[in-house]
């Protein structure tokens, strides 16, 4: 099954959907196919009018430019999932939580899909890191 993670970049929750058998859907692969894309000339600087134009489906003109620049890219691969790993309350240097709006808009967007999902608390101490993993890997277990 395709696994969206969030946050979309984390390689922890990458490593882990990965570990058992599925395919995680990532900012990753997506920042690297449009990287690859000979109308992007100089990126990460560079956007095109189809990017633009994806962002807007799935937040209005009225939405900050950034929030539909994150959501041209992740909103796509929300589509694409099967599942999703949600990771709440992740300090900053846990994967991309910097931009709140942002995430809570993917929130909603998983949300909507009613696609099977899972939403975990950072851990804390080494004993809630290894409850987390635990609950993540019966939630990819039990995915069929």
């Amino acid at each position: 099954m395709r696994v969206f993670i969030d946050p979309p970049n984390s390689m922890i929750l990458y490593d882990l959907v990965e570990r058992f058998g599925h395919e995680p859907l990532s900012s990753m692969a997506a920042i690297q196919e449009m990287i690859d894309n000979l109308e992007v000339d100089m990126p990460p600087m560079n956007v095109t009018i189809d990017d633009v134009v994806r962002g807007l489906a799935y937040a209005g003109v009225e939405v900050p430019s950034g929030i539909r620049g994150r959501l041209a890219v992740w909103g796509p691969l929300i589509d694409a999932a099967d599942a999703a790993v949600i990771m709440t309350d992740a300090p900053f240097s846990f994967g991309c939580v910097g931009c709140e709006r942002s995430n809570e808009m993917i929130k909603y967007l998983v949300r909507r899909k009613g696609i099977p999902r899972i939403s975990v608390g950072y851990p804390e101490t080494a004993e809630q890191a290894e409850t987390v993993v635990g609950m993540i890997k019966e939630f990819l277990e039990g995915l069929a």
